[in-house]
């Protein structure tokens, strides 16, 4: 699933992320991050109109991304 659909509140693993398809700047800006592949992400909140922006938790930061960014990030749920 991508990080998009991800339910708020949940914990999953990044399994891919389409570094082609957001762009060199946002894609530097990620990796500063800490986004890649096998990190762990939360869902926390999406924005009232469109659900744009994403607010996810990636290690101790909370990060907003644009909806087109998270479609970019697929996941695979964590299992309890």
């Amino acid at each position: 699933m991508r990080l998009d659909e991800l339910p708020l509140r949940r914990r999953a693993m990044i399994s891919a992320i389409d570094w082609d398809g957001i762009g060199p700047a946002e894609a530097k800006r990620l990796r500063e991050f800490g986004f890649d592949e096998g990190v762990a992400v939360e869902n926390l909140h999406t924005g009232p109109i469109g659900g744009d922006p994403i607010a996810c938790r990636v290690g101790r930061m909370t990060i907003a991304l644009r909806r087109r960014v998270a479609l970019a990030i697929s996941v695979v749920e964590a299992t309890a």
